[in-house]
């Protein structure tokens, strides 16, 4: 039922684009270390810069695992299922690596996402990842569920925050700067935003 694809192009393109939802899993090099999977959403904050190579912006929050991780080892998956219309999950199996506000990439990648304010959640990083193993599976099993609309909330909270607050709000958090297993995480204090 599974089928392996070499680039990510087409109908499983348009299929990507379409799910208001994705999960991330990371997990640290360490055996009993912490396995990380996060839902991520927000319209406009996934994209698909080439056949091989997607985006997505890393937003405020109470950890860091994902960054922790690709600093650490660079491996990720990426996820999405279909709620709605025919049965489909796609994994992207990939490579991955943090760009972070000071790094002199960060202005031109954060052109590919027109379509959502940055400065209203409290931008920390763009998460890049280069596939290199495309699958996707049945997803029988997935229920049918249907999308309202992304919630208000994260935008709310963190578009009050300036360079130096948001700064202050990840230092006063145990697991920004340093991972669950003590890995190194996001850097701070925060560079300032450019955007």
């Amino acid at each position: 039922m599974g089928k392996t694809y070499e680039r990510i192009d087409g109908r499983l393109r348009t299929f990507i684009e379409e799910q208001p939802l994705f999960f991330t899993a990371t997990a640290p090099l360490s055996a009993d270390g912490t396995v990380n999977l996060s839902p991520k959403g927000l319209k406009g904050s996934f994209a698909i810069l080439d056949e091989l190579t997607l985006a997505y912006l890393d937003f405020a929050g109470s950890n860091a695992e994902t960054i922790a991780h690709l600093r650490e080892n660079g491996r990720i998956t990426l996820m999405w299922c279909a709620f709605q219309g025919p049965p489909n999950i796609v994994r992207v199996h990939g490579r991955g690596e943090a760009v972070f506000r000071d790094d002199p990439r960060f202005k031109e990648l954060l052109g590919h996402f027109p379509d959502i304010d940055p400065g209203l959640h409290g931008l920390r990083a763009i998460i890049v990842v280069r596939a290199e193993l495309v699958r996707d599976s049945c997803g029988y099993a997935v229920p049918l569920m249907t999308y309202d609309e992304d919630r208000e909330l994260h935008g709310k909270r963190f578009a009050r925050e300036d360079d130096d607050s948001l700064s202050a709000y990840f230092t006063k958090k145990e697991h920004i700067a340093t991972s669950l297993d003590g890995l190194p995480g996001l850097p701070l204090p925060l560079p300032p935003s450019s955007v």
